[in-house]
């Protein structure tokens, strides 16, 4: 404006015709979107495929819950039939057994027997001597060890098997790992669900309000964590006695500080941004700023400490049960089938490997996809490929 005006003759000689309109045969318009425009959380979905293992975890939670729920009804026992003469069965799987490949073939080794008696077809059934072993003489007496197929040897069919083999009591292993896989997630994701929920309101309500509220709130939360938590669960219980509702209160009673403790931290990081200002400006209530305008902003911390939470829970759940607090008699968990089979695992190691790969895979699992979901929610990666 200060160059025209100092040189307002000189423009104002140039004659109109010199000026030309360069775009007058074009049309002016926005660049169309090279590709299809995305939502957050379908940009989340597709982050998240990216990520190998998160999605190979996640196939392995959806398959361990489907046998969890349909595992039980799988076999012709239930998890509380006692057979007291089928104790410590070793596992069997017809299938796998005519394979030949040494596993699942109902084998098991019998040491010192005499070798005169293997023709015995009352000790002995037709065909359930496998291979003999180690022979000897003790006595004067010819001693061998037999590998026997033991089903054939206690004189059952193959329809009759225990798929993992059978417990002290006669019980079928598949039935009670399945039904205790149910049981331990059912209380894992009930207690985070719990924990999320407390927390959730707890936090909001601190984190949105801020100045005293604020502060009495935190230190309410610091005494809570302060008390061990093993001493707290083992008071709970003894107060309350055990069984599944005593558990899961156990592990809701600190886990929950976690939680509001992260949900206060990102109502203060949102709460001063414009469109919230704005809000309150045009007389918005404040139950609705906080659960419409800022904790939605929240939602995807909330699900990924959801998802960490929940193998924490399933090991708080079988610490419980290996110490003798979770779960009585009859009814399984994964923590009570690990008590029972550290006992005899010199002996029937297959009582223990099954539920500890079970419960292994479970926590790797879900910790693999905790990791996917944080990363996929991470928003400072939003379009980054």
């Amino acid at each position: 404006m200060v160059l025209y005006e100092n040189n307002k003759e000189k423009y104002d000689s140039i004659p109109k015709e010199k000026f030309v309109q360069v775009q007058k045969d074009q049309e002016i318009h926005d660049v169309d979107f090279k590709t299809k425009p995305i939502g957050f959380f379908m940009d989340v979905w597709l982050r998240f495929v990216k990520n190998k293992a998160s999605v190979i975890a996640a196939v392995i939670i959806f398959i361990l819950s489907i046998f969890a729920i349909a595992g039980p009804s799988m076999s012709d026992y239930r998890y509380d039939e006692q057979h007291p003469e089928l104790v410590n069965m070793p596992p069997k799987i017809p299938a796998i057994a005519k394979m030949n490949l040494g596993i699942f073939d109902g084998a098991y080794l019998l040491e010192n027997r005499q070798y005169d008696n293997l023709s015995d077809p009352e000790k002995y059934p037709e065909g359930c001597v496998l291979e003999i072993l180690n022979p000897r003489l003790v006595n004067g007496q010819r001693i061998v060890d037999v590998y026997v197929d033991y089903y054939k040897y206690m004189g059952l069919e193959d329809e009759d098997c225990y798929w993992l083999g059978s417990d002290y009591l006669g019980r079928d292993i598949w039935t009670r790992l399945w039904r205790g896989t149910r049981v331990s997630l059912l209380i894992a994701v009930i207690s985070v669900c719990c924990n999320v929920f407390i927390g959730v309101i707890y936090g909001s309500i601190s984190g949105y309000y801020g100045g005293k509220v604020d502060m009495v709130m935190m230190r309410i939360t610091e005494i809570i964590s302060a008390f061990p938590r093993i001493v707290v669960v083992t008071l709970f219980i003894m107060v309350a006695g055990t069984g599944m509702f005593s558990i899961i209160m156990s592990l809701v009673i600190k886990d929950w500080v976690d939680t509001a403790r992260m949900v206060r931290a990102q109502f203060y990081r949102f709460k001063g941004r414009e469109y919230v200002l704005a809000a309150r400006t045009l007389g918005v209530p404040d139950m609705l700023l906080i659960f419409r305008h800022i904790l939605p902003n929240s939602i995807g911390p909330i699900i990924t400490s959801s998802m960490i939470a929940i193998p924490s829970a399933i090991f708080s759940e079988s610490f419980l049960a290996y110490i003798g607090l979770g779960l009585q008699a009859p009814e399984p968990s994964l923590g009570v089938m690990l008590s029972r089979g550290q006992k005899v695992l010199l002996y029937f190691p297959s009582q223990l490997v099954f539920p500890a790969i079970v419960i292994s895979l479970l926590m790797i699992s879900f910790n693999l996809f905790g990791n996917g979901l944080r990363d996929a929610f991470d928003p400072t990666l939003r379009g980054a490929e």
